[in-house]
């Protein structure tokens, strides 16, 4: 019998995340190409694309085609043809901590006076939407707006048992990201961090997964400007060619970007950005400087600008410079989808705990053992098709 799956997403109505609902009915319908998909060309036991749906929590109370129209990021032909389907899709009301987030509003929130009472909310709401969908299998999704660092090493995080603790006492430590992937564990669904934030990489949530055999993966979704590095810098330490220094700098416009307009937030996502290049090169690179800007008139059309400083043969120095002008959401969401439908299979496998193979989607990707990830894509690539 063919399997029907849906994808639980925290931030439903973002820019990824409409994009992937958007996607999923185009390729429903007919009316679009795989291309940017990374897995159309697998068939075998993955779930179809169109057997896939999505729903979730959001601050925002519009329905997916007000809300992917606010975006940008889909033409008018393709809004036409997703937009009945995406208009009877409405976010339930989201956890949401202004302390964890502050450049993002929304008062679409679930009222709660302590944090059990919250996670109930939240698997009151996953049990509902199988239900409802009648679903054989279902993955929870965090492409929430980015949370400040949170320490993972002392506090409620730290351990299973603190994090029980923290729970009954309501602890300020733990952030929505937490939430959600503590209630994902304990309701049996397959969970993905998409974001810089705090969740299933922290010692008590692996603890969980590992102890409730519930697939995970994160964490912070490898798109624009780390993939770039990724690529280019196997290839310099394949030829020798010393990296003395390397710029980056973002500038988008979209909900993200206003996020990570405050310092708290962006400093979580710079810390996932900044540790690639040195696994890579095998060496620090004392001048790696990686700036992201909120820029509102771009939206969700990204800019990644890249300038890298080379020393060759001889000593002599020479420059490579990368302009990459890319589509946020159209980089993201496929990824999405295709994490969602390897965890679905993982679940179906039997296959719980951190799911490493899936590291060539992240830019700070979970390992088993909790040691040094491989970041080179070419390699990740084949521990994906291994």
């Amino acid at each position: 019998m063919t399997q029907r799956v849906g994808i639980a997403v925290i931030g439903v109505g973002g820019a990824v995340a409409t994009t992937v609902a958007a996607g999923i009915e185009l390729l429903r319908l007919g009316l679009t190409s795989t291309d940017g998909l990374p897995l159309a060309h697998v068939d075998e036991q993955l779930v179809p694309y169109a057997n896939m749906t999505v729903a979730g929590w959001d601050v925002c109370p519009d329905d997916l085609a007000t809300a992917i129209e606010t975006h940008g990021v889909l033409g008018p032909t393709e809004l036409a043809a997703a937009g009945t389907a995406l208009s009877d899709m409405r976010p339930w009301p989201a956890i949401g901590d202004r302390s964890f987030c502050r450049n993002v509003s929304g008062d679409h929130r679930i009222a709660c006076d302590s944090l059990r009472a919250a996670v109930t909310a939240i698997r009151a709401d996953l049990s509902r939407y199988r239900e409802e969908q009648q679903l054989d299998g279902l993955v929870m999704v965090n492409l929430a707006s980015t949370e400040r660092p949170t320490d993972v090493l002392a506090g409620p995080l730290a351990s299973l048992d603190a994090l029980e603790t923290g729970l009954d006492a309501n602890d300020a430590g733990i952030g929505p990201a937490a939430l959600y992937a503590y209630a994902a564990l304990r309701e049996g669904v397959p969970y993905a961090n998409f974001t810089p934030s705090v969740a299933v990489d922290a010692p008590a949530l692996r603890e969980l997964a590992q102890e409730l055999h519930v697939p995970v993966a994160g964490k912070d979704g490898k798109t624009g400007q780390t993939l770039m590095k990724t690529m280019i810098a196997p290839g310099l330490r394949m030829r020798a060619l010393r990296v003395d220094g390397w710029f980056s700098t973002n500038i988008l416009g979209n909900r993200d970007g206003l996020a990570l307009h405050d310092p708290g937030s962006c400093r979580s996502k710079l810390d996932t950005k900044g540790s690639v290049l040195d696994d890579i090169l095998g060496y620090p690179v004392e001048d790696h400087v990686v700036r992201i800007e909120y820029y509102r008139p771009r939206g969700d059309d990204k800019e990644a600008w890249d300038t890298v400083d080379l020393v060759g043969f001889l000593g002599h120095r020479m420059q490579l410079k990368v302009n990459f002008l890319c589509r946020d959401s159209i980089l993201a969401a496929p990824l999405v989808i295709e994490i969602a439908r390897l965890l679905d299979l993982a679940r179906r496998r039997g296959d719980g705990g951190v799911q490493e193979h899936l590291g060539a989607f992240f830019k700070a990707p979970m390992t088993v053992d909790g040691g040094p990830p491989e970041h080179a894509l070419h390699r990740q690539e084949e521990q994906l098709a291994a």
